[in-house]
């Protein structure tokens, strides 16, 4: 796309008025542009409307209009979440109208470098721990996008010498032309959003474009670990800095060194480790120990070091890594402990929305656990699943429409403690009867873990939510 100033006077259509769409057309309607915002969303379930046509913008709710695209569009921009398939967008891709997502448009306005943070697991936790440890070099950074400020609104806000650190989606990558983050890292490549993407192919080359436009002058991140990761390095123009659990880099990256043990570690696979960075000139620098993290797991280890490596890449001094990741407790919905209650130890990992993701967040613990599982079917293959319900899982109790799919998978591992819970006419009761059920399989010391390996939307608006409910049923228990 052009800069949005050249949009003035000209047709924009934004798709969707969650907090990225009404960023976005608050931000053409700024530089003059026509903008018309439309949601399928009825009219009372939309109230940023009001304040968009208050500054004179033409919001359209409740349906998709045959006439919203026509050839005097000059360029639609789409929530992340739209499906391509949609009728608006495959009209605009019809008409030969580009279809861009808010990031493309935040690309274009921003006077700061942008490290763009992406991955089938891990992206928050890791774009966290970027801007602490920027804030602490006293580098300025901007956290923005899925997480922080709307991506717009801080690409508008930010000056050439603010660091944009941004989470980014599949769904935002492939809606992106121009988009060229200085820094771009790219945590791990898993089987999720198939649905949208339809194949394994798109949904990889969707997250591949955060390194597309980039030049020798920038850096590329990359999980070493990772088979999809590591068949991009051949095409990547810029300067490659890997990470990696398991190799000891000859190069400059940053690695877990196994040259430190530590006994009586909670997780000896990453516990027993000094997370070091070896510098262009082959000097070791240790920045941790695995065990010292603030966060528990070889994958949070990974993710640690994924953020060294873009803190380093912006120029922080190694000196100020270690307190962020020492002092960081973790993000909302993402392996969060809430405590002990009644002898079992609760977390919620509402955000593990992929097989994969539940794996990793088992891998964390070495007590028995109980699993809550289960939620949107997306046809994905949960076979994967079948080890940890050999080795990890003491009991499952599963939910949603993949209830009886994750059970089978589990049966046929041999695990006998396993319930499942029919829908009760109400979400939030359904989860909450989960959880009675965990608790009734669990011993004391256990822990009860909600780790789903499924998306929310067939029983919860979004993991947020979903996340939310099973922390007030743990909770309710204790009162």
């Amino acid at each position: 796309m052009e800069h949005p100033k050249e949009y003035a006077n000209r047709s924009v259509v934004v798709l969707g008025l969650a907090r990225s769409g009404v960023s976005a057309a608050r931000t053409m309607h700024e530089f003059g542009a026509n903008v018309t915002v439309n949601d399928r969303k009825p009219r009372e379930e939309s109230p940023e409307a009001s304040v968009l046509e208050e500054l004179g913008i033409s919001v359209i709710c409740g349906e998709h209009p045959d006439e919203l695209i026509h050839e005097g569009v000059s360029l639609v921009i789409k929530n992340p979440g739209i499906p391509y398939s949609v009728a608006p967008v495959a009209r605009a891709l019809e008409l030969g109208i580009e279809v861009v997502t808010e990031v493309e448009v935040a690309y274009h306005l921003s006077a700061a470098p942008m490290i763009g943070i992406t991955g089938s697991n891990g992206k928050t936790t890791t774009t966290t721990w970027v801007g602490r440890m920027l804030e602490a070099a006293g580098l300025k950074p901007v956290v923005a996008g899925n997480i922080g400020t709307p991506l717009c609104d801080a690409a508008l806000s930010a000056s050439d010498d603010d660091w944009l650190v941004v989470e980014l989606s599949s769904f935002q990558l492939k809606g992106t032309k121009d988009f060229a983050p200085r820094i771009a890292c790219l945590l791990n490549v898993a089987e999720t959003h198939l649905d949208y993407h339809g194949s394994m192919e798109d949904y990889a080359s969707s997250k591949a474009k955060i390194f597309v436009n980039q030049t020798p002058e920038d850096v590329s991140i990359v999980n070493w670990d990772d088979a999809y990761c590591r068949e991009l390095v051949p095409y990547l123009k810029g300067r490659i800095l890997p990470f990696s659990m398991t190799e000891e880099l000859a190069l400059e990256g940053v690695y877990a060194s196994p040259s430190y043990p530590q006994e009586d570690a909670e997780d000896p696979a990453a516990a027993e480790r000094m997370i070091v960075y070896r510098d262009p000139a082959g000097e070791v620098h240790e920045i941790i120990r695995a065990s010292e993290l603030g966060i528990p797991g070889s994958y949070n280890a990974a993710n640690a070091m994924a953020a060294c490596a873009a803190a380093i890449a912006a120029g922080a001094d190694l000196a100020a890594l270690r307190a962020p990741l020492a002092d960081f407790g973790g993000v909302e919905h993402r392996l969060e402990s809430l405590g002990e209650t009644g002898g079992l130890f609760y977390y919620n990992n509402s955000k593990a929305t992929n097989s994969k993701a539940t794996l990793t967040a088992l891998s964390a613990f070495d007590r028995p656990v109980v699993l809550i599982a289960g939620g949107l079917d997306r046809g994905s293959d949960y076979e994967e699943l079948f080890p940890a319900f050999r080795s990890k899982v003491k009991a499952l109790v599963t939910l949603g429409q993949t209830r009886e799919t994750i059970a089978g998978v589990a049966r046929r591992a041999g695990l006998e403690r396993v319930g499942v819970v029919e829908p009760l006419g109400d979400s939030e009761e359904t989860l909450r009867e989960a959880v009675r059920e965990a608790r009734r399989l669990a011993e004391a010391g256990d822990i009860v873990l909600l780790s789903p390996a499924c998306a929310s939307w067939d029983m919860f608006a979004s993991f947020e939510e979903r996340g939310r409910v099973f922390k007030e049923a743990v909770r309710s228990i204790s009162e």
